[in-house]
This record gives C-alpha cells, structure tokens and sequence, in this order.
C-alpha cells in the first residue's frame, strides 16, 4: 500500500475528541498505522461505524504500525478473535457477527483487554462490559464517496497520549 502522509487529512477538535477526515482508503490507513506505531501495549482500542465505514482498513493500519505485515490482517468476522506478533501483540476482535451483547460473555475478550498486547475491537459497541475504563473510543462514519469521518474520543489519560503520540 502506496505511504500517505496522514497530514493531509484534515483535522478538527471537538471537546476532548480529535477528528480526522480522509478522502481515500490509504488515508484512513495511514491514520491506523500511526496510531500502531505510537502503541506502547496494553492498548484497547474499540471501531465502531456502519459496515464498510473502514473499521477493518484502520484495523490494518494498527497492525502494521505494531509491526505486522498489513496483507495478514483479514477481517475475522468468522473466527471473531485474530492474533498477530508484531512488535506488540495484536488482537483483533470483530463481533459484527453477535446479535447480542450476552453473546460476548464467555469469550474470554477480558483476558485480551488485560494483556500486555494491543487489542482491536470492531463493533465494540456490542461488548461495552469488556472495555477498560482507559481506552481509546473511534468512530468511523462515511461522508460519501471515499471520505471518512474518524473520530478518537479517548477515554482515559493513557487513551488520551497515544491519540496525542500518534497525530503529534
């Protein structure tokens, strides 16, 4: 994937909340990949957005950024969790497929969120029970054509640094 420097993207604050908007699939990766490098573990970050609003090309991007190959990286909504070695542990969680939020219980995703590694939640809005009280809150929406509208609403001081780090 061609590099694109994610200060092109345009960027706004809302409250506590820094907003970035992309014109194009590299660009909402680019944003990924610098959040993945300004990881230092133990990083939850939760994707929420309709489908196909780019939770898994920014999933990507994190991964890379922590060190794994961006090809690896497959959305897995049949096999909910994926772990990847990369500088960091990955975790990448999709649970696009839970029709209800009892159905998260009995996954183990605590043991995930707790671990010295990065995890990725898409759809973390159906699992907001296994979410520590730090985490970094993103929220993707579609503005038509390739644009994108990523919100980072970071919960918490580390939350709030790593979304400092990554668009410093």
């Amino acid at each position: 994937m061609a590099t694109v420097p994610i200060t092109q993207a345009t960027t706004m604050m809302e409250g506590s909340a820094v907003i970035r908007e992309t014109t194009s699939a590299a660009m909402t990766h680019a944003l990924g990949k610098a959040l993945g490098e300004a990881c230092l573990g133990k990083e939850v970050i939760a994707l929420v957005g309709p489908l196909g609003a780019g939770k898994t090309c920014l999933a990507r991007g994190i991964a890379e950024g922590l060190g794994v190959p961006a090809a690896a990286v497959a959305s897995p909504t049949f096999v909910l969790i994926h772990e990847y070695a990369g500088r960091l542990p990955v975790y990448h969680v999709d649970l696009y497929r839970l029709e209800e939020r009892d159905a998260v219980d009995g996954l183990g995703l605590e043991e995930y969120t707790e671990s010295a590694g990065v995890t990725v939640i898409e759809w973390a809005e159906k699992a907001p029970a296994v979410l520590p009280p730090d985490h970094l809150w993103i929220a993707l929406e579609h503005l038509g054509g390739d644009r994108r509208r990523v919100a980072l609403h970071p919960r918490g001081e580390r939350s709030r640094k790593l979304a400092a780090q990554a668009f410093a």
